[in-house]
């Protein structure tokens, strides 16, 4: 059976990886070798907004040594990504395209939702123990340099995923102008990861049981390997954890340097992250303390395998954005049973108009989205509920989507309930994602005009939130969407509205949509 040799690269804040890796429909995914170089991106990031020049020839000639040891194992094709110290560089897209211009690779600058959920798709290709431990009441901790990811599971369904800004090298340069000793640092990160937490605490963790917390970043389980506290599985007992917080936060820098055999650079770092590491495990109360080892390139390569069918994920991950969604229309007072019923008359209609719309099952995965959150400004506001809810799905990120694809949720849902036009749509992301072939500004603006006929019309299917069709059928008929319904009383209300929304459904896919009610008997 056919092996495909596949690289993964990550352009982080504080080093830059390469792994190679094997994968087939036998053997699943291997891992064969990985590089790692340290620069510091993100100090030049967090610090000044822009990364400097010299950190980009520095960047060059290291990929372009990647792209080498690429030909060397003869990659067949591979996927790049930066992350947070890239995202939010004021002078990205030059970097990029130097990038592209020396050393051949496209690197696509991913969302901290997509990171975080790659990340997640790394640790669930070691399927049998991310399945058991989510079971118990879980949560995940992605400590990365820039910022750090809490996601909380409930059994196998994700109930939240936050972002805070407490990555290693993001709360050292808050510090780096502070002269302190050691133990006053510790302090002052205490201080700093308590007050970010404070909130989350409040909102997410109130009378919710976490039994165990798994690690992701590389840190602490380096740390860890270090003074031996390894067990089975690389999982550990809280107490454990603690009493190597206290060993660690005693000793000085120049200590920790010679104790773990780190460069002075990286023992600066490991303070900030054994703190938060410890600070997330008593919040949330977990007794248990799994690390699966598992970096970004890892779960690039996992998410590679299961996109060309080459590797089994057993835990379904739109299941988690639907969920988040949930969540987040639940946390706006969004009217649970009606939004149910939108889902199945959106649904309904794109599963029937399939030869008329050429839309992707990823399309239809972002619809549900915006039924499911089409309806969150009414939280702030009734009159301008549509902009307020624009604001909200562009100001909260949510699980495994790109902002691209929360552009286009949120544009869906702002047209729902205002003219379309087709000028004024916004759209500030890259367009150009792996999987997809290139694409405008245009291309996008008529998947969301297609998805916004689709949501009005079904939007009016409930017009009184009662589900009157609910037991409705759909087919398209010479050149007509045909509606029928069972329902034995007044309809006037949701026909009124439907007929409304024809006009736009007809315009964009050149169907138009007919309600009939059965004649009674």
């Amino acid at each position: 059976m056919a092996v495909q040799t596949f690289a993964a690269i990550t352009v982080g804040s504080f080093e830059l990886e390469l792994g190679i890796y094997e994968l087939s429909a036998r053997n699943g995914l291997r891992r064969v070798d990985e590089v790692r170089h340290v620069i510091g991106l993100g100090k030049d990031t967090y610090s000044t907004g822009k990364i400097s020049y010299e950190l980009v020839e520095e960047l060059c000639r290291v990929l372009e040594d990647f792209v080498k040891i690429m030909n060397t194992y003869k990659v067949t094709d591979y996927r790049a990504y930066g992350t947070s110290a890239m995202r939010e560089a004021k002078n990205k897209q030059i970097i990029l395209d130097q990038i592209r211009v020396r050393t051949g690779l496209n690197i696509r600058v991913i969302s901290n939702s997509e990171q975080r959920l790659i990340s997640y798709k790394g640790i669930a290709s070691k399927a049998a123990e991310f399945n058991r431990i989510i079971q118990e009441g879980a949560a995940i901790l992605d400590m990365g340099y820039g910022s750090a990811q809490i996601s909380l599971f409930d059994k196998d369904a994700l109930v939240t995923t936050q972002n805070l800004p407490l990555g290693a090298l993001r709360i050292r340069s808050l510090l780096e102008r502070i002269p302190a000793t050691a133990q006053l640092h510790r302090q002052q990160i205490e201080e700093i990861v308590d007050n970010e937490l404070f909130t989350f605490r409040k909102m997410y963790l109130k009378d919710r049981q976490i039994t165990n917390l798994i690690g992701i970043g590389d840190n602490i389980l380096y740390l860890l390997r270090q003074i031996g506290q390894r067990v089975s599985g690389d999982c550990l007992e809280a107490s454990v954890l603690m009493k190597f917080y206290d060993l660690f936060t005693g000793m000085t820098l120049d200590q920790i340097e010679e104790r773990f055999g780190v460069t002075a650079e990286y023992a600066s770092l490991l303070l900030p992250a054994v703190v938060v590491y410890k600070r997330v495990m008593e919040i949330t109360g977990a007794k248990l303390f799994w690390l699966p080892g598992i970096r970004l390139c890892d779960g690039i390569a996992a998410e590679y395998g299961q996109e060309k069918k080459l590797l089994k994920l057993g835990h379904n991950f739109e299941n988690d954005i639907v969920a988040a969604s949930r969540n987040m229309a639940k946390r706006y007072k969004c009217h649970q049973t009606h939004n149910q019923y939108l889902e199945q008359y959106a649904g309904a209609i794109f599963d029937s108009i399939k030869k008329y719309h050429g839309l992707s099952s990823r399309d239809r995965l972002l619809l549900q989205i915006a039924v499911i959150l089409h309806a969150c400004g009414k939280f702030i506001s009734m009159r301008n509920s549509n902009e307020c809810a624009y604001n909200i799905i562009m100001s909260t990120e949510i699980i495994g989507l790109s902002h691209l694809e929360r552009e286009i949720i949120a544009n869906v849902v702002r047209y729902n309930v205002r003219d379309f036009d087709y000028d004024r749509v916004q759209l500030a992301a890259d367009f150009h994602p792996y999987g997809e072939p290139q694409v405008s500004q245009n291309d996008i603006t008529i998947r969301i005009a297609k998805l916004t006929a689709i949501l009005r019309l079904a939007n009016s299917m409930d017009r009184g939130h009662s589900g009157k069709l609910a037991d409705c059928r759909m087919s398209v008929r010479d050149g007509e969407l045909v509606v029928i319904t069972g329902y034995k009383g007044d309809i006037s209300l949701e026909a009124q509205s439907f007929a409304q929304k024809a006009d736009f459904f007809e315009e964009i896919f050149g169907i138009r949509p007919i309600l009939k009610q059965k004649r009674r008997s």
